[in-house]
């Protein structure tokens, strides 16, 4: 029960970022770099980083670990992207 709890409260945080801010949560976890992340994503390297700071404020993560294993948990990680040989 107690467990279930923890998903549902998890879930609810989710549910308060924007879709960037979800796109950009699940690449991180996924373990890109925020350059990365924005050269999939379109973005600024420095807009990446805001919206991981955001992402990380409305989670109430403490760490980088800390929203990794939310992601996890909440069944939301996407798989790495296959790395492009240039």
């Amino acid at each position: 029960r107690e467990a279930q709890q923890t998903v549902a409260n998890l879930q609810s945080l989710f549910e308060t970022l924007s879709p960037r801010e979800q796109a950009v949560m699940k690449l991180v976890a996924a373990g890109l770099m925020n350059k990365q992340v924005a050269a999939e994503l379109g973005l600024a390297e420095i807009t990446v980083k805001i919206y991981r700071g955001h992402a990380m404020k409305k989670m109430r993560a403490r760490s980088l670990a800390d929203l990794i294993r939310m992601t996890e948990t909440l069944g939301v990680r996407t798989n790495r992207p296959e790395q492009t040989q240039v």
